[in-house]
């Protein structure tokens, strides 16, 4: 079982850059492929970014591409997502995911991923 715990989310003014963190509990860490998702009340989860296994390869959603950047630490077992010049359309619950080792294109649907977070709250102010 992995389980993913994330932080660094706060409230924030428009403009403003934030980092969140993604802890995975698995000595497996550097065989998934993490993603990052995003949900507003009412709203549907939203893709935001992906990472290939070792780093090398990331997607993103067109919302953010730009603004936000994902990587990770394959020692410390945690991924990252940077992001900046934030609008308050970013406020939501970022939630982070793992999928098991595959092939082929980065994970964008949540139906693709094996594993979730709780997630942590991100409010951009206007």
């Amino acid at each position: 079982q992995v389980r993913l715990v994330e932080s660094g989310g706060g409230l924030v003014q428009a403009g403003d850059s934030l980092k969140l963190s993604c802890a995975a509990s698995t000595v497996i860490f550097a065989n998934l492929r993490m993603g990052w998702f995003r949900q507003s009340p009412g709203k549907e989860r939203e893709f935001v970014a992906a990472i290939s296994w070792g780093g090398l390869t990331t997607t993103y959603a067109d919302s953010v591409k730009g603004r936000f950047t994902i990587s990770r630490d394959n020692v410390r077992n945690t991924a990252y997502l940077q992001m900046s010049s934030l609008k308050p359309d970013d406020t939501a619950v970022y939630i982070c995911a793992a999928a098991n080792s595959g092939k082929g294109e980065l994970p964008s649907l949540p139906g693709q991923y094996d594993y979730w977070g709780q997630g942590t709250q991100v409010t951009v102010s206007s």
